[in-house]
């Protein structure tokens, strides 16, 4: 690890220290629940592909490849028909978007690893395109922490998580600070969401880090908090503003 990604997660280390001497932050809320059963399906294929091709990142960089090959894999099963699923190392040498590949590389592109939300976006309908997956239109929705259209994008948010739980025509996936839901770092993740529970309202994250062995679900204030939220200004450099998430409406809905 070089020395400015030492610095960068010092600058995360001492508030996960803080939480957890005082108790605060996830230290205290304990708001996620990891689901030990079976996640239901309800009739919902697209549900159920997404569980059934749910991998883990291959290292601290790469959540949006594990995250991005299971949608297109899910995707690809929903449509019909026989294929044989993508790796993570297939979707890097295929989609050269944003030069992906190197930015999850061990030194980056000119030092850049992970993916900040417009670029998650773009990455996705490249990835979608160049498998051939039909769909209607992909949308990529910043959520900075304070702003004046919050309710408005929690109004929306709510009505296309129940079209996926309910209908099985959209999918999201979701750009968090990972530090809100679990008690871990406050840094970006990405993930995709596997539920939507439509009387409670909690919300499932099919979680690709290798430390979380089972998906949890949090209340949808809880997965607001997560997404609403102004990454650390050390960040601002590399690309990091807000978290957020990227909408995929299918064809046929």
């Amino acid at each position: 690890m070089n020395l400015r990604r030492i610095i960068i997660h010092t600058y995360f280390y001492i508030p996960y220290l803080i939480h957890k001497i005082t108790g605060t932050g996830a230290f205290g809320r304990h708001e996620a629940k990891y689901l030990h059963d079976p996640i239901q399906t309800a009739g919902n294929p697209l549900k159920a592909a997404l569980i059934k091709h749910h991998v883990k990142q291959y290292h601290e960089a790469s959540c949006s490849v594990a995250t991005v090959v299971s949608v297109v894999n899910a995707l690809r099963e929903k449509q019909g028909g026989n294929f044989v699923p993508i790796s993570q190392r297939d979707i890097l040498e295929k989609v050269r978007t944003g030069k992906w590949k190197e930015r999850m590389s061990e030194k980056g592109d000119n030092g850049k690893r992970g993916l900040p939300l417009p670029l998650l976006g773009e990455i996705v309908k490249s990835s979608l395109d160049a498998y051939g997956i039909e769909y209607k239109e992909i949308e990529t929705v910043e959520a900075p922490e304070n702003s004046g259209q919050s309710e408005k994008v929690k109004k929306v948010l709510w009505n296309r998580l129940l079209d996926f739980e309910t209908n099985g025509n959209c999918l999201i996936i979701a750009h968090f600070d990972q530090g809100a839901y679990l008690r871990t770092l406050n840094i970006p993740h990405i993930s995709p969401v596997g539920g939507f529970e439509t009387t409670s309202g909690d919300v499932t994250i099919l979680d690709v880090d290798p430390q979380q062995e089972k998906p949890y679900k949090i209340t949808f204030e809880t997965f607001c908090k997560g997404i609403f939220s102004n990454y650390h200004h050390v960040l601002k450099p590399f690309g990091y503003k807000s978290g957020g998430y990227i909408f995929v409406k299918l064809t046929g809905s």
